[in-house]
């Protein structure tokens, strides 16, 4: 279906092309706890993002937001800069906890990010949103049905993950407005109560 402007069937043919480089690059990766394909993960956050009003390069963006960090890192985003524009490889990038390959230390890496994320652009804090959101749904769905076992999925433990999700609401609460930061919330508060 096309709009009047013809933005619909575009949206369609890049968005197309961002799962096929997404499913590609991503091929044979599984969630770390629920073995389930990556795909699924970013199909998620992809979701959530167009829910929350996101603009087509932000639904493309997070489609690719863990291409580079996990596949690759500048090799990766310069692919994206050429398939998908500037603008998308700008959010990839920020989405980006590293882009090193050996990954520094997690909890290093995670301050670096949060550091970044104050002054993000604001398509890039809603695709983290959106990434954080599912994130906290699929460990409270895994804490539910396996209990503290699952915390040792975690480089942070439970400690350093609860801590981040933590540091994560406070700036998303600073630089969003809606729903997701109280799915958010709400989603923080239900896996402090199991944990």
């Amino acid at each position: 279906m096309v709009d009047k402007n013809g933005i619909a069937e575009q949206f369609e043919s890049r968005f197309e092309q961002a799962l096929v480089f997404a499913n590609r690059v991503h091929a044979g990766q599984k969630r770390k706890y629920s073995g389930a394909p990556y795909i699924a993960h970013l199909l998620g956050v992809t979701a959530l993002v167009l829910e929350d009003g996101g603009s087509e390069d932000e639904a493309i963006a997070a489609v690719l937001h863990d291409t580079a960090e996990d596949q690759g890192g500048e090799e990766t985003i310069a692919q994206i800069q050429q398939k998908f524009g500037e603008k998308v490889a700008a959010i990839v990038r920020e989405c980006s906890d590293t882009l090193e390959n050996p990954k520094p230390p997690w909890k290093g890496r995670k301050l670096r990010h949060l550091e970044i994320l104050q002054t993000a652009m604001p398509e890039t804090i809603r695709v983290m949103l959106a990434d954080k959101v599912y994130n906290a749904r699929n460990l409270l769905h895994g804490l539910q049905d396996s209990g503290d076992d699952l915390w040792s999925s975690f480089k942070g433990g439970r400690e350093g993950t609860l801590w981040y999700f933590h540091e994560m609401l406070t700036v998303f609460q600073k630089r969003h407005s809606g729903y997701l930061v109280h799915e958010l919330e709400r989603l923080v508060e239900a896996i402090e109560k199991i944990a």
